[in-house]
């Protein structure tokens, strides 16, 4: 539930969202995502937490952060840390929940309302203590993927849970489109 005269924010786990809404089968028009919550209230701020591989030429990621930092969201990024695990495989570390929870807890006394894009289930004790500040908290991400995206905790401690599948009309885009050249690579192996 929405006040049209409430003060927003919106918090948003980049990985996390880009994950619930790839299982869904849409991606994330983020002009209309915010304007679909300027509609719902005084959007104050509408932050977007990622991590980024620094030493790679060319990041997928780069195109979308700097879209966002040229209309009207507020970037917080950090270099993410590369590894190689027990097994020899590659893997990329760059975990955002410090970084989102300082700013909520930060942006609590400016705000009626915050809305937290993810499931992740650490951010249980965040929503309890912006609670305790007289904030309402919406939480949107899905149980409609197989498994659910949102730990069942988050769920219950959130004022008000947001299915990211229902803002699939107002929000979303359908996934683009693999062109036919490379559905033939793709197909031969």
């Amino acid at each position: 539930m929405f006040y049209r005269d409430e003060r927003l924010a919106l918090f948003i786990d980049g990985s996390n969202l880009y994950a619930a809404a790839k299982a869904l089968g849409y991606d994330i028009d983020y002009k209309l995502l915010r304007q679909e919550f300027v509609r719902r209230g005084k959007l104050l701020r509408a932050f977007y937490y990622t991590a980024l591989l620094e030493n790679e030429e060319y990041s997928p990621i780069r195109p979308l952060v700097d879209w966002l930092q040229y209309n009207g969201f507020s970037m917080v990024t950090k270099p993410a840390k590369e590894f190689t695990d027990s097994q020899g495989r590659r893997k990329v570390k760059g975990n955002m929940d410090i970084e989102l929870t300082v700013d909520a807890l930060e942006t609590a006394e400016h705000v009626d309302h915050i809305v937290l894009f993810s499931g992740d289930g650490d951010f249980r004790p965040l929503v309890a203590a912006l609670q305790r500040k007289g904030v309402r908290v919406s939480v949107c991400s899905t149980v409609r993927s197989q498994p659910p995206m949102i730990a069942d905790d988050l769920r219950r401690q959130a004022d008000n849970f947001i299915e990211l599948d229902e803002l699939r009309d107002a929000i979303g885009r359908p996934p683009r489109e693999v062109p036919p050249a490379q559905q033939a690579e793709i197909a031969a192996g």
